[in-house]
């Protein structure tokens, strides 16, 4: 299994650095009240398929893996809890029914399967058939040119929630056919001033984002720095939360892009009814580049799940024994299933 150290870094090497005095605006978390060690268990299925398997998500005994970098096909579908395989799908190509590349996934139920292909700026949804061991694709959303390369998204009741990568505002609301009816917020930056240069500070800002549609939370995490948002959608209330990392930091290059200092943050964000747990690094970039200037291969992924309250109150602080990239939280059965960063081994369960 091949890792890849800054394949969250998608554009960031096009960033600017912003200025301007430092203000404390939004409240900060310091720790939490519990830290708990997991240990995690090796699921026992075909890696032979996967070459960089980075989202998983697991709905009505099936569990989608998303593969970033395997040669066919970019989705695999296994039977769950057994991790049988039934299906690779989402060919790899330029072909109409192809894919050029898969940034997340939303598993909703077994014929309602999302991917987002960003070079395609595009949506697609799939219909999985275990009898068949088979997966349909049944719908494709092409998205607005507003919406500019879009990473991430969740569905809607109506439509589709989608990161807003201009700088302008914090995301949007795309109806059924990919156009954008409706943009919310904007960056919570302490740093930001009249000269910031907005797709450069958007960039920076990149977020995972996570919406449960039964308590109306939407929560967005940051991959660079540490800093989270919680929307309640039906209080029509917005908190931004700082760690103590703060937001992302970047810095001017002698070619006039930017390079990212600080740290990795999080690298993913789940809402269930109870909590958020978000996914967190921590990895410093000036440890990267130490590591690779001695010859060895930096550390890569994530040894924290945080969990806060639906309020954002900390709660708890999981340590793992491996590095992860993703989770799939199941509260009923107290189980987190992951994708290890870089394994022969890469999928995970954890007992909470």
């Amino acid at each position: 299994m091949k890792s890849l150290p800054y394949i969250l870094l998608i554009g960031i090497s096009t960033l600017v650095a912003c200025s301007g005095n430092q203000q404390t605006t939004f409240p900060r978390y310091a720790d939490f009240p519990e830290t708990k060690v997991l240990k995690a268990q090796v699921a026992d299925l075909d890696t032979i398929l996967l070459r960089y398997p980075f989202r998983v998500a697991v709905r009505n005994g099936i569990a989608v893996v998303m593969d970033l970098h395997n040669m066919d096909h970019f989705l695999h579908a296994f039977t769950y809890p057994g991790w049988r395989h039934l299906t690779s799908f989402g060919k790899r190509g330029e072909g109409p029914m192809e894919m050029l590349s898969a940034d997340n996934i939303q598993f909703n139920s077994l014929d309602s399967l999302w991917a987002i292909d960003a070079n395609k700026m595009e949506i697609t949804r799939w219909k999985i058939s275990p009898a068949t061991g088979s997966a349909e694709r049944v719908e494709e959303i092409k998205l607005d040119k507003k919406l500019v390369r879009s990473l991430d998204f969740h569905t809607m009741e109506s439509g589709f929630f989608i990161p807003d990568y201009m700088g302008e505002f914090r995301y949007w609301q795309v109806d059924d056919n990919g156009k954008p009816v409706k943009s919310i917020g904007e960056i919570p930056s302490e740093t930001i001033d009249e000269n910031t240069v907005r797709p450069a500070l958007a960039q920076a800002w990149r977020s995972f984002m996570d919406y449960n549609p039964d308590n109306g939370i939407l929560a967005m995490a940051t991959q660079l720095g540490e800093v989270f948002e919680i929307f309640n959608l039906k209080e029509n209330t917005h908190k931004v939360l700082y760690g103590p990392e703060g937001e992302p930091q970047y810095k001017a290059a002698k070619d006039g892009s930017g390079v990212p200092t600080g740290i990795m943050g999080f690298s993913d964000i789940k809402v269930t009814n109870k909590y958020i747990y978000a996914v967190f690094q921590g990895i410093r970039f000036e440890d990267k580049i130490t590591a690779i200037k001695q010859g060895k291969e930096p550390e890569n992924g994530a040894k924290y799940i945080y969990v806060f309250d639906l309020e954002g109150n900390p709660v708890r602080r999981y340590e793992l024994d491996l590095r992860i990239n993703s989770i799939d939280i199941n509260e009923e059965t107290n189980t987190i299933v992951a994708t290890e960063a870089k394994s022969d081994d890469p999928i995970l369960e954890f007992k909470i």
